[in-house]
């Protein structure tokens, strides 16, 4: 094996001390707080097929993979049936093959089923017509191979490509997201059935600022802020991925900032492009499109409601992923950016929350606005019906804003209120607890 690839794979050398020789699990020993996903409970055990494990950069999906081999090895899965390699290394499909070749010749005979795991799988230039050739040729039939990937776009597109070859286990496609924010509070605070509202909002607070990233709540826990590196490695990455697309960074940049100058309310990318130097429309959508595929960004958009589905030709609302990402991106943009005055700034900090909230339900059900006479912040599709949610976060409920979610028997408003009570004959819940319950 390339010796690049052995520093990933340090089970082959002693497996009883992987913990403590991969460098990735060696890391997380020195964190305050280690978080083991649920996923892993999830993920089949010795089940052929081409699994695949989406989610955005920098959230923890290849130290999830490796907490995954460490399940594996206590299970008594022997440790030469199991080979990372990581895409990032492979040029394209050639190469790929030769390298899994490689793998399953350095495998004993005596190992019968195989396990491949294949990181950032995207980087692989036409990595999926070696994935193709090794299903029809028989090769992986008695092996899991689980693929990852950041761009979800690419993942979606490549998986068409190989219909029927996926296995025969009911899921074949999973997700790793940010730490949702009941797994924030049960990692940090533990888990209690009724908890105390005060001690809610102050998690959520913290949760405003490191969001769901768990290098973000670290860094909090020993150094009592996130690390300008931990922002600054982020948006390289966002950075980064747009430069190998041939895309400029000047036009980025301005698309980001029409994107903060408009968040959270309703435009056109035609009317976006009205923020920005950029000349034709088609230019913001396409980054738009990219941010969205690199889970950065969530285009949210309006609700058919006798439908319960998108609206293409209303008007859309833009929201970063996480709060996380709100924070370095504007940190990128604007060196002097200030983490205290934006969680002091009443309508930042109301769009903060909104995004908290929205991208919570988008890990769970389809996720519209609604626009009518008035609008509602949130729809959830859950079946074949809507439940629409009013979001607030200022310190007084006014009639005019609930002029429209009163129109819905089945609507919530999730607002900055101490205790659950009916305005209108709706219910208004203390924001952080329905969000815990929620998630």
């Amino acid at each position: 094996m390339d010796p690049f690839f052995t520093l990933n794979n340090a089970h082959l050398d002693n497996s009883s001390s992987y913990e403590n020789l991969d460098p990735h699990l060696r890391k997380l020993k020195t964190q305050p707080y280690v978080f083991e996903s649920s996923l892993l409970h999830l993920f089949p055990f010795q089940i052929p097929g081409v699994y695949t494990l989406g989610g955005a950069r920098q959230i923890g999906k290849t130290t999830f993979l490796k907490q995954w081999i460490s399940s594996l090895l206590k299970k008594g899965v022997p440790a030469t049936s199991i080979v990372f390699l990581t895409g990032e290394l492979i040029d394209d499909h050639y190469r790929l093959l030769h390298i899994i070749k490689e793998a399953f010749e350095m495998m004993s005979p005596k190992d019968s089923f195989k396990t491949i795991i294949l990181d950032e799988v995207t980087y692989i230039k036409e990595w999926d017509k070696a994935i193709k050739f090794l299903a029809d040729s028989g090769l992986i039939e008695n092996c899991m191979m689980v693929l990852t990937g950041s761009d979800l776009a690419l993942m979606k597109e490549a998986r068409m490509r190989f219909p029927g070859r996926r296995g025969k286990h009911s899921q074949v496609d999973f997700h790793y997201y940010p730490l949702s924010f009941q797994e924030y509070v049960t990692l940090v605070h533990g888990k209690e059935e009724n908890w105390n509202i005060s001690r809610l909002y102050e998690a959520f607070q913290s949760y405003l600022v490191h969001g769901g990233f768990l290098t973000a709540i670290n860094d909090i826990a020993i150094h009592n802020k996130v690390q300008p590196s931990t922002f600054q490695t982020y948006s390289d990455w966002i950075r980064g991925d747009f430069l190998k697309r041939g895309k400029k960074e000047k036009y980025l940049k301005d698309f980001l900032l029409a994107v903060l100058k408009t968040y959270g309310t309703q435009i056109t990318w035609n009317s976006l492009a009205h923020h920005t130097e950029i000349d034709h429309h088609q230019t913001l959508q396409e980054y738009a499109d990219i941010m969205q595929s690199m889970e950065a960004l969530f285009i949210q958009e309006a609700l058919v409601e006798h439908k319960c589905m998108a609206a293409p030709k209303k008007a859309k609302r833009l929201f970063f992923s996480d709060p996380f990402i709100y924070h370095a991106i504007n940190l990128w943009l604007d060196p002097r950016y200030s983490l205290e005055k934006t969680l002091t700034h009443t309508e930042t900090l109301s769009s903060l929350v909104e995004t908290t909230v929205i991208n919570h339900a988008k890990r769970l059900y389809p996720t519209y606005y609604i626009k009518a006479e008035g609008e509602v912040d949130l729809a959830y599709v859950k079946g074949s019906t809507f439940i629409p949610i009013e979001i607030k976060w200022g310190k007084q409920l006014r009639p005019k804003d609930l002029k429209q979610i009163k129109k819905y028997p089945q609507g919530q408003i999730w607002a900055h209120v101490q205790d659950t009570y009916h305005l209108e004959g709706l219910p208004v819940i203390p924001l952080p607890k329905a969000l815990y319950e929620f998630s």
